[in-house]
């Protein structure tokens, strides 16, 4: 399989998406400030306790208080093969006022506040530091006995103290014990650090911070079975050959600054296959299509067989699309990030083995995800549930936004989606030889770029021989807007038209 990944950044957000042959796989955005706040550590203040639910809740400095469980569950290391120990299950009796260190697990969503826990992780390329959890455990990923043995004999062995823990990688194998032994250090050392912090610092202070998006990339997901890295930013590509040198396992020739004069993501055909992803409908080669529809509770994925009509009878057309189906909705939850609990209602079938095969194909292609997945048996009513862990935030967040015309019950795209458009398509027209544009757009989406200054990088650099003049309408929706580039001597512009220097 061909993978290649993109990263770039602006407008004040940076962006990443990987392809595999040729077919959008993973998308994610965040601000270059403030980001993702998933992993972040706080040191916060119980709020309150309600006995009946098992919860605290408790204030981090964000704009909701955040949840946390009185049980205080371990997080999820179903996913590794190891013991946990007992010398950290205490009980907990907190009280409102009381300060304590918690860790994002989860971030905010819709009306709820983020998740939280008192079990901390400090995650590294080959190991997970727990400094307050007596787990000792090993990636799944690792499937060689004798190599699983010594992994976890050496993280074992690695251990200061029975309450604290290690969590091997699958990148783990690639490296020597001395590796392994010099990253267990610095990660205690973050943790060090973060305790010391926390003894003189306010409530609500961020005590350590998860890496932004693209060093979570670069630490996560990246391989050896990566084709090639191409980067859109200058600036950008420095920081990410310089993660490449010190990792000394991906060869820096497969890092690729691109120079093209249009926008990375439209030059590479990625930008249209991000907005099909905000899209409730997926059409399959086969005919037959997929909607998928998000509520408060879980996505419902409703399968329909469209124009296929197959070649024997409607049992086998039935299954067809279904083994399709389960395949693509493999694809479009890891690609949308849809987390928590969905439910697919595939076309009747009236066969067990067939019901068997589609539940087994949708298991095998969910297990390729980095997201925990679980499925359930399908019912005699052909409707499956299963659940997807939820890591970071989904990719409508970042596409879409509810509509404030019709209460919340539809939606329109995000503002920064709008920009990113309006970016690509001022690109466009400098690189058709124009060498001035002039954009009509919506007055508050006009405002929004002047005041946070979304496009001042470009203004410096690469448009600073350029005009760019911006004509507010009060009457254009949000997303609506035009683009056209003029080489004339003289424009008449109406007395409202903003200029860009």
């Amino acid at each position: 399989m061909k993978k290649e990944w993109f990263f770039d950044r602006y407008c004040g957000q940076q962006f990443v998406a990987l392809l595999e042959d040729g077919k959008l796989a993973e998308f994610a955005a965040e601000k270059e400030t403030g980001g993702e706040i998933a992993g972040n550590v706080y040191k916060g203040r119980v709020m309150n306790v309600l006995s009946g639910m098992q919860a605290a809740f408790v204030s981090c400095g964000l704009e909701r208080n955040c949840y946390l469980s009185l049980a205080d569950s371990y997080a999820d290391y179903t996913k590794y093969d190891g013991t946990m120990g007992g010398t950290s299950a205490q009980p907990h009796d907190w009280k409102p006022g009381d300060e304590i260190i918690v860790q994002v697990v989860q971030p905010p969503r819709g009306n709820k506040g983020a998740k939280v826990t008192t079990h901390l992780s400090f995650v590294g390329k080959n190991l997970i530091y727990l400094p307050n959890t007596d787990f000792v455990g090993i990636s799944r990923k690792i499937t060689e006995e004798e190599l699983r043995k010594n992994l976890l004999f050496t993280a074992e062995r690695m251990r200061e103290r029975k309450d604290e823990g290690f969590i091997v990688r699958t990148q783990a194998p690639f490296v020597n014990r001395r590796q392994l032994k010099r990253e267990a250090e610095y990660l205690r050392n973050l943790w060090r650090d973060t305790a010391e912090q926390a003894k003189n610092a306010p409530v609500g202070a961020v005590l350590h911070k998860e890496c932004d998006l693209p060093v979570r990339v670069m630490r996560d997901s990246m391989g050896e079975d990566v084709s090639a890295m191409y980067v859109g930013d200058k600036e950008l590509y420095e920081r990410l050959l310089r993660l490449v040198r010190l990792r000394g396992d991906f060869p820096e020739r497969k890092v690729v600054l691109y120079t093209g004069e249009r926008g990375m993501f439209r030059s590479y055909g990625i930008s249209p296959l991000v907005y099909e992803a905000a899209q409730p409908r997926v059409e399959l080669d086969s005919g037959g299509s997929l909607v998928i529809d998000h509520t408060e509770a879980m996505t419902v994925v409703d399968v329909n067989s469209g124009s296929f009509v197959g070649e024997k009878n409607m049992e086998e057309t039935a299954l067809n699309v279904n083994l399709e189906a389960a395949r693509e909705i493999a694809r479009q939850v890891r690609l949308r990030n849809i987390g928590g609990i969905v439910v697919v209602d595939f076309i009747d079938m009236a066969e067990e083995e067939h019901r068997l095969r589609v539940t087994a194909e949708l298991t095998a292609r969910l297990a390729g995800d980095k997201a925990k997945c679980r499925v359930l048996p399908m019912s005699d009513l052909c409707l499956t549930q299963f659940t997807r862990k939820r890591v970071g935030s989904d990719v409508l967040s970042y596409l879409v936004k509810p509509c404030e015309h019709c209460g919340g019950m539809g939606y329109v795209h995000a503002d920064v989606f709008v920009v990113a458009h309006i970016r690509a398509d001022i690109l466009d027209r400098f690189a058709d030889g124009y060498e001035a544009v002039v954009v009509e757009l919506n007055e508050k989406v006009m405002r929004l770029i002047l005041s946070e200054r979304m496009f001042g990088r470009e203004l410096k650099e690469r448009w600073k021989d350029k005009r760019i003049y911006m004509i507010p309408h009060k009457t254009f929706a949000e997303g609506q807007y035009s683009v056209r580039g003029d080489n004339s001597g003289v424009l008449h512009l109406p007395d409202n038209a903003q200029v860009l220097y």
